[in-house]
């Protein structure tokens, strides 16, 4: 009953007022044999048919809809411009032609694409420089390795020079040398800096679009260069941020890297079979010579000394030749002992001192190119960390403006399919949506509000809300019958299609107290003249009663568990408790208590005798009271 209630507060006063003249004029001419007696309006009880059915009003709708939406994003809403005009009709040609149905403002979003466009340009300079200092930075980096590695060639060149390359190389095996000078891996390195430096094409400034631009191809290929280089010089995987994996990773190996000693005793490479053909084998093979050239010549001098002494002992030869002889054997002894004292300097001091000092420069020249590699890989990854941060400025640049193109495009909502135009959701609740005003032109429309719906007129429904009282009553597939407000004198059928399980969010958040669940009716038939939003009378077909006794429901009263009624005898009423069965908005069965033709008040002797209408119980609280329990009753 407050369904009831509900649709009657909400017409017109001019309604209630003729309403209620009606309802009066019925209940005391036309309602059965009923008279204005001393105990007030009675009834006569009727014996017939009864149709239990349930009355409530609500709105046409269509079952299925296309619902065009606001699709521009923002909090403060877009203003409509212009918009068609509610009820149009789209058409076949208006699909075909695109016909404009919504234009929104976009002034604020084509402001949005100048700056956009501002910074667009500005990224893409910074893109340029720093992709261009990244190519410079991997340059700089090949001629700092080459440099280094041509300075490690060049002191194995030299130390090979004064030993042989086999002695040299066991040498440089047994320090380990060999090890530092492959974990530079210089070739990977030069390699893929080579592969890295080669220029791509030139950046472009054109708008951007679906298919890969200039500068997206150039981005593209400074990422794939930028992971080959870091693959090839640390020779793991892609990590997540290479950059700083890379920094990492040089400052670990740099904090473990410590020069090794040069502890060699070259003394026990000092023999001619070792030395090969080195700078070393010369000069011991000439210090040899020059003893042995000495020793010879001492051998020479001593031999001519020692026949001088006997040609002088027999007097052939004079003192002074004796003399001579001995000087140069003296001088001879000299030598050997220069040439002596020569090769041992050498083997001692010179050879050793030569030796460690061509292999200390070969170690520093491959610790040089260890240290320049690391360098590299650490310039190379910030020039890496700059650019990568370009290239994201960048493509956050390009989706941004392409989002905002998308924006601007949906600032223009086209015809998509034929139908009627309603704004809004499709009903009458859809005009406002969570308090805003109404569509129209000029009117502000946010982020998935509906602006307009094309409904599909071939599947109308009718949308009612049921009291908490009648629902256990409703059962989908029922019969109803649906009279339009606006022609009250055609009648459609239909039947429920969907009843909703739980209470009416919306209508329980407007009146707590009152609870309605949503029913869903299907009209059955097509008809040109339903229009969505059209108010309309649902009478539910409950069942039929074929023959019954019933009443006027304000007619029962309750008192406790029991249902009572009050005949009327002349000018007194006498009270009867009676047992009813089924009801519908007017009348109720009863089963026991009252015949045919009794005459029953329609109010009881308090409500008849009481002045005050403070007091007086309403006929729908009656009803109310009356009915849960009529219903057990019947059960």
């Amino acid at each position: 009953m407050r369904g009831i209630k509900k649709f009657i507060f909400e017409q017109p006063l001019w309604r209630k007022i003729a309403g209620g003249i009606v309802l009066f004029v019925i209940l005391y001419f036309t309602f059965g044999r009923s008279k204005h007696t001393d105990a007030g309006i009675t009834f006569a009880a009727r014996r017939g048919r009864l149709e239990i059915n349930v009355l409530q009003g609500g709105s046409l709708e269509a079952l299925e809809s296309q619902a065009i939406k606001c699709e521009v994003k923002g909090y403060n809403g877009i203003k409509i411009l212009k918009i068609v005009e509610e009820g149009y009709q789209v058409t076949e040609d208006d699909v075909k032609t695109n016909k404009v149905l919504v234009e929104l403002d976009s002034s604020e979003i084509q402001n949005k694409i100048t700056q956009e466009d501002i910074n667009y340009e500005s990224n893409l300079a910074a893109l340029t420089d720093a992709r261009q200092a990244y190519e410079i930075q991997v340059n700089q980096n090949l001629s700092d390795i080459n440099a280094s590695l041509q300075k490690v060639r060049f002191a194995r060149m030299d130390f090979d020079k004064s030993m042989s390359a086999e002695t040299t190389g066991g040498i440089i095996n047994q320090l380990g040398l060999d090890d530092d000078l492959a974990e530079t891996n210089v070739v990977k390195v030069a390699t893929a800096m080579e592969s890295a430096s080669t220029p791509h094409a030139a950046l472009g400034g054109g708008a951007a679009d679906g298919a890969a631009s200039a500068e997206e191809k150039a981005v593209m290929a400074d990422a794939k260069a930028s992971n080959a280089i870091q693959k090839a010089m640390l020779k793991t995987a892609d990590p997540a941020d290479e950059a700083e994996a890379t920094l990492k990773q040089v400052a670990d190996s740099q904090a473990q890297v410590q020069p090794k000693p040069i502890a060699i005793d070259f003394s026990k490479y000092a023999r001619l079979e070792l030395l090969g053909d080195g700078e070393m084998k010369q000069k011991m093979r000439k210090n040899e010579d020059d003893l042995q050239v000495a020793q010879k010549e001492m051998s020479q001098a001593k031999t001519a000394l020692e026949g001088t002494q006997r040609l002088f002992a027999k007097g052939f030869v004079t003192k002074t030749e004796l003399e001579g002889d001995e000087f140069k054997y003296e001088n001879s002894r000299l030598k050997v002992q220069t040439a002596e004292t020569a090769r041992n300097l050498f083997l001692r001091y010179e050879f050793p001192k030569t030796c460690e000092e061509a292999l200390s420069k070969y170690a520093e020249a491959v610790r040089e190119l260890d240290r320049t590699k690391k360098g590299a890989i650490s310039k190379q990854a910030q020039a890496e960390a700059k650019l990568k941060s370009a290239e994201g400025r960048y493509k956050l640049e390009l989706r941004q403006r392409d989002e905002l193109q998308k924006q601007l495009q949906k600032c223009t909502i086209k015809a998509s399919k034929t139908g009627l135009v309603v704004y809004g959701g499709g009903n009458m609740n859809a005009y406002y949506y969570g308090g805003d005003e109404q569509i129209r032109e000029g009117a502000l429309v946010r982020e998935q509000q509906p602006i307009i719906t094309i409904p599909d007129m071939s599947k109308m429904a009718v949308k009612v809300r049921i009291l908490e009282t009648y629902i256990k009553k409703i059962k989908k597939g029922q019969q109803v019958r649906i009279t339009v407000e606006a022609f009250p004198d055609k009648l459609l059928m239909g039947e429920i299609s969907k009843v909703g399980v739980l209470p009416d969010s919306q209508n329980m958040w407007m009146n707590p107290d009152m609870k309605v669940y949503l029913t869903t009716i299907t009209i059955k038939e097509t008809q040109d003249w339903i229009k969505p939003g059209m108010s309309a009378k649902a009478e539910i077909l409950i069942k039929e009663l074929p023959d019954v006794v019933y009443v006027p429901i304000q007619a029962v009263n309750t008192e406790g568990n029991k249902q009572i009624c009050y005949l009327a005898h002349g000018s007194r009423q006498e009270r009867h408790e009676i047992e009813t069965g089924e009801f519908n908005d007017e009348f109720i069965e009863v089963k026991n208590g009252i015949k045919e033709g009794d005459k029953v008040c329609l109010r009881s002797p308090e409500d008849s005798g009481s002045k005050d209408k403070k007091n007086e119980e309403p006929a729908e609280k009656k009803k109310e009271n009356a009915a849960p329990d009529a219903g057990k009753k019947t059960k």
